[in-house]
């Protein structure tokens, strides 16, 4: 299995355009839950290309961006260099590199789940204030929402290179109760939809590291099966991928 800082190296233009973003609702839940403030300052973990970045840079927070991808922190750096409250950090979860008791807030968003839990909550444990809190958020792609969530879900396991290995390596393989000062969290859900052409089913699709590359045999196959299933399940040439984005707040 590819070491999971390089994994989306080859597949940085696709999970730009095509990864989904997440709802203000998150934002709204982050910033009355945690008492943000434009003088709070945030550590986001795993950010890759920074999308979740953005969000909180818009909200005029200071970001310290973690990431140890090489190709997907250069293009956050060029994409996020308009704001001055940005900082990027060629780090990992392990070992951020960053300034002990500095962080009024640690989130991780879509990337917790690659990371070492032990040694990360160590990490975050030294990295925050005192009263500091952790989100973890992940977009779920929800895999029964319709026939052809049904289908493409069945692609992925019939012809995904190692989904099975990585795919619900995620929520279900964190001990929360474990991780969360005294198994207390709170956890909020909120939907969230992408609305597919054929073209952006593609880009979805190969934007996702389990997925075998294009330009290879196995990716050439992947390709074939999902035109078809676009043809057979798109309504007015769209398909909708839905989510739901669930966020884990609290102490460690």
């Amino acid at each position: 299995m590819t070491a999971p800082t390089q994994r989306f190296s080859n597949r940085v233009d696709n999970y730009v355009k095509y990864r989904p973003g997440y709802s203000e609702q998150v934002l709204v839940f982050l910033s009355e839950q945690a008492h943000l403030s434009n003088q709070s300052t945030i550590a986001d973990i795993g950010s890759g290309t920074g999308i979740f970045t953005k969000l909180l840079l818009d909200k005029d927070y200071k970001v310290y961006a973690v990431e140890p991808n090489d190709a997907m922190r250069q293009y956050a750096e060029e994409d996020l260099k308009k704001y001055n409250t940005f900082h990027s950090v060629n780090g990992t979860a392990e070992k951020t590199t960053l300034a002990g008791n500095s962080m009024d807030l640690v989130v991780c968003a879509q990337a917790f789940h690659w990371f070492d839990q032990q040694k990360t909550k160590s990490e975050f444990k030294r990295i925050l204030k005192p009263n500091g809190l952790v989100a973890l958020i992940w977009n779920n792609r929800q895999i029964e929402a319709d026939a052809f969530a049904i289908a493409y879900e069945l692609l992925l396991q019939n012809q995904g290179s190692d989904y099975k290995e990585v795919n619900h390596r995620n929520i279900t393989d964190i001990n929360f109760n474990n991780f969360f000062s005294g198994g207390k969290y709170e956890l909020a859900k909120y939907s969230h939809l992408q609305v597919f052409d054929e073209d952006g089913l593609v880009g979805r699709a190969f934007s996702s590291s389990y997925v075998p590359p294009k330009d290879t045999e196995a990716g050439q196959a992947f390709l074939a099966q999902l035109k078809l299933l676009f043809e057979q399940y798109q309504a007015n040439g769209t398909v909708n991928f839905e989510y739901q984005t669930e966020v884990y707040l609290g102490k460690i």
